[in-house]
């Protein structure tokens, strides 16, 4: 960052805590690239990316009356702020998974409908004959994802992939099955 540059956050900032949204969003525009990009590179997902991009913005925005630059650019403590929001993120999303296999709920239905579980039981079987004949991977990343409950993230980390082949994947997977269902029914 040139010194004119630095000297612009420095004025910028100023106006931003004294209330100016106009300064903000100058600001904002001067620094969301390389924000987004941190994130997105901590995350490796875009919509969560995004999310902790907004939440660092947020946070500078109540922050801007109190804040005081160690240097002359708002960049190093911006980037600070987005590697706490996404550490927070991840850490949220690691207690969500841990805690969304719950226990088995004991409360059964008072009679059984037989024939929803013909249906179902047929359903099910043409989903896993469709499942069968994928390459191993595709079922593994199915196995995980629609049978196990595994967010693309923990997928990706289980199989020793990215997050977007698991998501692509996934995606391919499930208009494929959708497919093979839909033909058989008609």
């Amino acid at each position: 960052m040139s010194a004119t540059d630095a000297r612009a956050d420095v004025e910028l900032l100023a106006a931003a805590a004294g209330g100016s949204e106009h300064a903000f969003r100058a600001l904002y525009r001067r620094h969301v690239r390389p924000v987004f990009w941190l994130a997105h590179g901590l995350l490796g997902v875009r919509t969560d990316a995004e999310d902790a991009t907004q939440d660092t913005f947020v946070v500078a925005w109540r922050k801007l009356p109190e804040l005081e630059l160690a240097g002359d650019s708002l960049l190093p403590w911006l980037v600070t702020v987005c590697r706490y929001q996404c550490a927070n993120r991840i850490r949220r999303q690691r207690r969500e998974r841990e805690h969304s296999a719950g226990p088995a709920d004991d409360a059964l239905p008072g009679t059984v409908d037989v024939e929803k579980q013909v249906v179902d039981a047929q359903l099910v079987e043409r989903i896993l004959a469709e499942v069968a004949v994928m390459s191993p991977l595709d079922q593994s990343i199915f196995r995980l994802c629609a049978a196990d409950g595994y967010a693309y993230a923990a997928a990706a980390e289980a199989l020793g992939v990215s997050h977007g082949v698991v998501r692509n994947r996934l995606s391919r997977i499930r208009t494929r099955v959708r497919t093979a269902v839909e033909e058989e029914r008609a």
